[in-house]
């Protein structure tokens, strides 16, 4: 183990982990050099390569105890906003295999292609 994962390992307090599909998520409590605790949030990513072999990515937030009060505000803010506009159903291509997206104008591609087959007369070819 080299001396950076020693350090990595050892000032580590508490862990939770959250599987979430090809995402993940690490809630670690970690000790800074006064001794105080602070969170680390890790989201970690599988990603293929084009060989197949794989990889992750991650991204990490610092949080220290002077700002938990007003992170959980927030979060608890803009959480409430998208289940109160749009609900706590899912919906992406992912999670729904009717699922389709809207094209660049916004209008649903199925809709319009249901409107324009409705739309569609017949043409009489006689008077060409």
């Amino acid at each position: 183990m080299s001396d950076y994962d020693q350090k990595e390992a050892a000032e580590e307090i508490f862990s939770k982990v959250l599987r979430a599909g090809r995402r993940t998520y690490f809630f670690d409590v970690r000790s800074t050099k006064a001794d105080d605790y602070y969170l680390t949030i890790t989201e970690s990513k599988k990603h293929t390569n084009d060989n197949g072999t794989f990889y992750y990515k991650k991204h990490k937030i610092y949080l220290y105890k002077e700002d938990f009060e007003n992170f959980a505000q927030m979060l608890g803010e803009v959480t409430d906003f998208i289940v109160e506009e749009k609900g706590r159903e899912v919906i992406s291509e992912a999670h729904q295999p009717d699922y389709h997206k809207k094209n660049e104008t916004g209008a649903d591609p199925l809709k319009n292609e249901e409107q324009t087959s409705k739309a569609f007369t017949d043409v009489s070819f006689d008077d060409i």
